[in-house]
Parts: structure tokens; sequence; C-alpha cells
């Protein structure tokens, strides 16, 4: 669907880093000096992209309810950095008005705002996100696939039925990628919906598949972190055959 150089797109000369790479962990106090949200407002309005874009990112720390509309518009912005920004945005200030554009925006021309999208569609806690998500996970370039797999791990936050359908297309994924890192995103994700699960046939189904990516994967990443996902995990089963297979000398 997407060309693989498609994140080349945009000017390296523009020096843009990801609005979410700018966000305090949850906790932590941000080291940027403090902004003034209505001054942020006003600048959401700029004739200048340069200002659009700051403005937006501003709002990738700040939680303000008034910038949604106009976030939401700006997800419609000319220039990619706005347009980025204004998803990373919308992520940090979930609303459920914003979930329907987003979703429009997964075809976006520009990987870098499919990338935002993503992340911010994982962060809206929301049913309506599970199949565009996993479309991303299935068809867009590495850099999208690897953030929807995080982003369906979100929907443990949803219900259990999102967690149903959100795994098999992660486990398919798993096996089939061929980047590297995405596979252990999806090792990953599958860990985190496991640890919510009932022990059931869709939790067998799911411990099976990282039991099989840690005894047959050729990455030793990949292989790693479908390791690291039973052990957090605290499967029974996983945990006796990866220490049968570790005491073979298998590894």
């Amino acid at each position: 669907m997407y060309e693989e150089d498609e994140l080349k797109i945009i000017d390296p000369d523009a020096e843009f880093d990801d609005p979410l790479d700018q966000i305090a962990p949850a906790g932590e106090a941000s080291e940027e000096p403090q902004v003034d949200p209505e001054e942020m407002l006003q600048l959401l309005n700029s004739p200048q992209a340069q200002q659009r874009m700051l403005a937006a990112r501003a709002f990738c720390e700040l939680e303000e309810p008034r910038a949604v509309p106009r976030l939401i518009e700006l997800l419609q912005d000319s220039c990619p950095l706005v347009r980025v920004s204004a998803a990373y945005a919308l992520g940090r200030n979930a609303d459920e008005t914003a979930i329907a554009p987003l979703i429009a925006q997964l075809y976006d021309w520009n990987g870098y705002v499919r990338k935002g999208v993503v992340w911010a569609l994982g962060n809206s806690h929301t049913a309506e996100a599970l199949q565009p998500l996993i479309e991303a996970l299935k068809n867009d370039i590495p850099a999208v696939r690897l953030w929807a797999a995080s982003a369906l791990a979100q929907m443990i936050n949803v219900n259990y039925e999102t967690v149903v359908t959100a795994l098999p297309p992660i486990i398919e994924v798993m096996r089939r990628d061929p980047i590297a890192a995405v596979r252990s995103n999806c090792a990953w994700a599958i860990g985190q919906l496991c640890r919510e699960l009932p022990s059931n046939v869709v939790y067998a189904t799911a411990i099976d598949a990282l039991i099989e990516t840690f005894a047959e994967e050729d990455d030793l990443g990949v292989r790693e972190d479908a390791r690291t996902a039973i052990l957090n995990v605290g499967d029974p089963r996983g945990l006796q055959i990866i220490e049968e297979l570790e005491q073979d000398g298998w590894f």
C-alpha cells in the first residue's frame, strides 16, 4: 500500500523530532519551560506553519480540551510537520470527536503523520480504533507497523472482545513480518494482552505463538523479546518450556 521510503520525503533540514520524544513520562516533570496555554491556543491559528507546528507540539505536553477542535482541523494542514504534531497532540488530548478524523488521516501520504496517528489512536482506548490499527499493522511501512503493534497492546484498556480480535493479526505479523523490530513489538504486545486474559483457548493460542517464536525465531532480539513476554506473563507451561530448552543447551 505504501512505499518503503516514504519516511525520507520530509526535508531533513527541517530537523524534525517526533513530538512524542518530548513528552515527559507519567509522574515526571518536563525539563522544558512551561508555556502559556492561552498563547498556544492563539498560535494554533497562526498563518505561519512553523508557529502552528510549535503550538501543536505544546499540546503534546498540555492537556487542554479547548485545543481539540483546532487540532482536528490541523490534521488537514498543508504542512506535514503541522499534521504530525496535531496527531500527537490529539493522542495526549484524547477526545471522542477526534477518533473519526484520526482514522481518516491513516491514509495520509506521509509516513511520519501516519505514525503519529497510530500512536494517537492507541492512546484513545476505543474500540473504533481496532480495525484501522489492524490494517496499519498488516499493510503500512515498517515504522508504522511497529507502532501499530504497540498501539494494539492498548486494547487491553478497552474490553475483552477487542483483545480477542486484536491477538490473531498480531500473532500473524509476529510470525511473518520481514522486519525484526516489528516482530519484536508484536511479541511485546502479545505479552501485554495476555496478562489480563483468562486461561482459555485464546490465551493458550497466544502463549503457543510466543513459545514458537522463542524456539524457532532466527533473530536473537525477537527471540529474547518473546522470552521476556512469556516471563512477564508468568505462564507456567511457557516457563517450563523455556527452562527445559535452556537446560538442554538449545540456545
